[in-house]
C-alpha cells in the first residue's frame, strides 16, 4: 500500500478499479516542476462549479502534502486515468449544456477535459489520497489550445493525468505549456506557473 509523505497511512484501492491491468512503474528519478508564480484568477467555470458542489471545493489553509509514489500508488494512478478516459465520452460544453464553459462531474457519462479531471480527482480523494497532492492544472496543449489536466505531486516528481493520454507521464513529457494550477495550501487559490519553455502557439488558455 502507499501513504502520504511523512505519514504511514495506507489506502484501500477503489472497488471499481479492481481487476484492471497496470503498467510498469515509472522509475525513481524525481522531476521538478516549473516554478510557481503569483496568485492568479481561477479558470472560467471553477467558481460556478464550487457554488453547485461546495463539498468538492472545501478550502482553508492546509499543509502541502506529496504522495509517496510506491508501485501500488503508481498502478492506482494508471487505473484511475485509464478507467475515466475509457468510461467518459467526450462532449463539448456547448453540445452538453448549451454554454461555452461549464465545469461538472460527468455523472451522465459525458464531459470535456475539466470534467475528466474533476472525476479523477474525486475518485482519488474518495480513495484516501490527500487533496493537497491532487491539483487541477490549466495548460496549453500541443495545438496551443486551453486544456485541463490533473497534476499529482509525489516524492518522485509531478505526474499528469490527462484525458488525451492513457499513460501517466511527468509534466515535462506532455509537450504542454503549463499556465496555472491550484495551490497545494488551498484549492480555491490558483497560482501561475513559471513554465519558461516556448509555447507552441500563443492562444490563450481557457
Amino acid at each position: 500500500m502507499f501513504g502520504f509523505r511523512g505519514q504511514g497511512s495506507g489506502l484501500a484501492v477503489v472497488a471499481v478499479l479492481l481487476g484492471m491491468s497496470a503498467a510498469a512503474y515509472a522509475g525513481d528519478e524525481r522531476v521538478l516542476y516549473a516554478s510557481l508564480g503569483d496568485t492568479t484568477r481561477a479558470p472560467i467555470g471553477w467558481v460556478e462549479f464550487c457554488v453547485e458542489n461546495p463539498g468538492e471545493c472545501r478550502g482553508g489553509g492546509s499543509e502541502p502534502r506529496d504522495i509517496v509514489m510506491s508501485q501500488t500508488a503508481w498502478r492506482d494512478l494508471l487505473r484511475v486515468n485509464r478507467w475515466v478516459n475509457e468510461t467518459i465520452k467526450p462532449m463539448t460544453d456547448m453540445d452538453h449544456w448549451g454554454v461555452i464553459e461549464k465545469w461538472s462531474l460527468p455523472t451522465d457519462g459525458y464531459g470535456d477535459c475539466e470534467d475528466y479531471v474533476l472525476l479523477k480527482r474525486k475518485m482519488l480523494i474518495d480513495a484516501g489520497w490527500p487533496r493537497e497532492a491532487l491539483l487541477i492544472t490549466v495548460v496549453r496543449d500541443k495545438k496551443g489550445e486551453g486544456h485541463a489536466v490533473l497534476t499529482v505531486k509525489s516524492d518522485k516528481g509531478e505526474f499528469i493525468l490527462d484525458n488525451q493520454n492513457e499513460n501517466v507521464v511527468t509534466w515535462t513529457e506532455t509537450g504542454y505549456r503549463f499556465v496555472k494550477r491550484q495551490s497545494q495550501s488551498d484549492p480555491n487559490v490558483w497560482v501561475s506557473l513559471g513554465d519558461g519553455r516556448p509555447a507552441a502557439a500563443t492562444a490563450s488558455a481557457r
